[in-house]
Formats: C-alpha cells, sequence, structure tokens
C-alpha cells in the first residue's frame, strides 16, 4: 500500500493543490493521499493569514467526496516549528509498512536543501515532484518521482490578494472554499 502524504500551510487551499494531489495519486497509485495543513512553516518568515482550525476546515470542505483524499492533523497538534521528519516519522510509527511518498510543489522542492532532518526525511519517504508552471523541477539525487501536472496558474497568496482587493476567488478554490472564506471574512 502506498500512501502520498501532501503538507502545506493551504491558506487557502485550492483547485492547484487538490489537482496535484489528484494527479500524484493516479500516476504514482496511490491508495490514500494525506493532506497535512502545518501549524507553523519553519521556511516561512510569515505565520498563516488564516488559523490553524479555519486551515482545517477549509481542507475538511475540498476533500469531502473525493475516495483518496484525507486530512491529516498532527502538525496542527504540535507547538514549534512544523518539520515534514516529525509527521513522517508519526506516520511511520502508525504504519510501518506502508510505502510513504512526500508530494511536494516544484516550489518547495527547491527548498530541499534547507530543509530540517532531509536525510531522515528521505530515508522515511520518497520524494514525488508535482510539476509547476515557470519552476524547475530541481535536478537531486532525493527526487524519486516527478509528477506532471497540468499548468494551473493558481496560488494561495494570489487567493489572499484579491480577497484583499474584494476581487472573486470562483473557479480558484472549491464553491464550499469560497463560502468559508467569505462567511468568515477571511483574507480581507
Amino acid at each position: 500500500m502506498a500512501t502520498g502524504v501532501f503538507g502545506g500551510s493551504f491558506d487557502p487551499v485550492h483547485h492547484g493543490h487538490l489537482i496535484g494531489a489528484d494527479r500524484a495519486a493516479e500516476a504514482l497509485g496511490l491508495e490514500t493521499v494525506l493532506f497535512v495543513p502545518c501549524a507553523q512553516q519553519p521556511l516561512k518568515a510569515a505565520p498563516p493569514a488564516a488559523s490553524p482550525e479555519q486551515r482545517r476546515a477549509m481542507v475538511e470542505l475540498a476533500i469531502e467526496g473525493h475516495p483518496r483524499f484525507r486530512l491529516e492533523t498532527c502538525e496542527l497538534g504540535r507547538s514549534g516549528p512544523s518539520y515534514t521528519v516529525e509527521t513522517l516519522r508519526e506516520l511511520r510509527v502508525r504504519w510501518p509498512e506502508r510505502r510513504l511518498l512526500l508530494l511536494l510543489g516544484a516550489d518547495a522542492a527547491l527548498e530541499l536543501p534547507r530543509w530540517h532532518a532531509l536525510d531522515d526525511v528521505v530515508r522515511l519517504a520518497e520524494i514525488a515532484v508535482l510539476t509547476r508552471p515557470g519552476v524547475p523541477v530541481p535536478a537531486s539525487e532525493f527526487v524519486t518521482h516527478q509528477v506532471v501536472t497540468p499548468a494551473v496558474e493558481i496560488s494561495a497568496s494570489e487567493i489572499r490578494a484579491r480577497c484583499g482587493a474584494g476581487q472573486g476567488i470562483r473557479y480558484l478554490v472549491p464553491e464550499a472554499v469560497a463560502d468559508f472564506i467569505a462567511r468568515h471574512g477571511l483574507y480581507r
């Protein structure tokens, strides 16, 4: 059995995340893809704009009904930076025989040399990079898979900026996520 581990701020989760995870599940034969919202991203200076509870709720809304997608909240319960290695260690204890594949966007993969305990990360999971328009997939001994994803130019920062400017986000995020953002006045 193979499980994809897809972490991030998800501030907010958007169709680019969902399309990438779906393509990875299909291309890599993943039984499940775990969406792992982080509490505090170690390589980003600014904290997420939405609270951990709000980001968790948006991920739940976004993945509802997808047969392979699951929410994993282990990082939200930890204090301090959300290190991927700690999540992979926890999942390895939970599922010692399961094949774990860490799903990274090409932009996140460029940061691999800066990751905490990278040697342990690659010992615990294979790394699969999801292609992203305009971002090269790094030539790295640690990257074991590359998943070609459609050229969808969506970013969470663009969505936050559009919300802040009072512009629409229809078709950038699932409708339930857009409704949640509007109902809670997020990113204004």
